[in-house]
């Protein structure tokens, strides 16, 4: 089939002029360089309302051997993770996790919990998501609900993401906000909050696990709540 000539000038026109646009729209700035990140570590506290911190409880982390396929990787995510125990007075226990990067795009992003968990060996059950209130006047926070289940251990979970500004529950809509900051020519920041307790029935351990945000979130001060709510 013979090609005109005509065709090919404009065909290879319009890969060039893509090529240009796809590197010219590229995101460039971190988001990360503009808005410095809380202390973790510090900005969370220790014990607050009912709830005081408990040592040595063991979390499947991002940065757990097994945990995650491509460990390096996962290591490189991260700058900061603060995972903590806590009981409150009459004696319950949660798990909490936060884990932040400063690169989110399509290479680097943080990891949902039903991977890492599915990677550790856990069986996990399918995805909720629901609107937890946690402030008068404030909207509601989006969260999503899974459990996972190994050997004797039984893991209820509610966690988020950040996406920069954003919250997000799923690989949808954490793609959105990246893609929202793309066109900006900002490559966003992100976190995992990750909230989870051992021993208990769903339905007891959701209860529980709302009552732990809600404390937590009310014990911050408002500049350090966004950093969790957006």
């Amino acid at each position: 089939m013979r090609i005109n000539p005509v065709q090919a000038v404009l065909a290879s026109v319009a890969i060039l002029s893509t090529a240009v646009l796809a590197e010219a729209i590229k995101p460039r700035e971190l988001l990360a360089s503009t808005e410095v990140a809380p202390d973790l570590d510090k900005i969370i506290p220790r014990d607050f309302g009912s709830w005081h911190l408990i040592p040595n409880v063991g979390l499947v982390t991002p940065s757990e051997p097994g945990a995650y396929l491509e460990r390096d990787l996962s290591t490189r995510i991260y700058s900061q993770e603060v995972a903590r125990g806590y009981a409150d007075s009459a004696g319950n226990m949660i798990m909490f996790l936060v884990a932040y990067g400063p690169v989110q795009n399509y290479r680097l992003k943080s990891h949902l919990p039903e991977v890492c968990y599915g990677a550790a060996g856990f069986r996990v059950s399918a995805k909720a998501v629901t609107q937890l209130s946690y402030q008068d006047g404030a909207a509601p926070l989006t969260v999503s609900r899974l459990t996972a289940e190994k050997e004797r251990r039984f893991e209820p979970i509610t966690y988020w993401m950040k996406v920069g500004g954003d919250v997000a529950t799923g690989v949808f809509d954490r793609q959105i906000a990246r893609m929202k900051y793309g066109l900006r020519g900002i490559i966003p920041d992100g976190a995992l909050i990750r909230v989870s307790t051992v021993g208990l029935s769903e339905t007891v351990s959701y209860k529980l696990q709302d009552q732990f945000i809600h404390d937590l979130l009310a014990a911050l001060r408002p500049q350090d709540r966004k950093f969790f709510t957006g």
